[in-house]
């Protein structure tokens, strides 16, 4: 996975600063929205953020 590939155009945020969000304690669309503002302008990467979430959340919990 291409962590410098940018999932929310409007905010400039990388896979690899959604990864570092929930690295960091982030468990929900809205904390790493929080954490990033990624998703937050026109929504339209939301899908894809929540999805990275659920994939990095496996990662980190096992």
């Amino acid at each position: 996975m291409d962590m410098n590939k940018i999932v929310c155009y409007c905010n400039n945020v990388t896979i690899g600063m959604i990864k570092e969000a929930v690295d960091s304690s982030a468990s929900t669309l809205e904390e790493v929205q929080e954490i990033t503002n990624a998703g937050t302008v026109c929504g339209s990467c939301i899908n894809d953020i929540q999805h990275l979430i659920e994939e990095f959340l496996k990662e980190r919990d096992g």
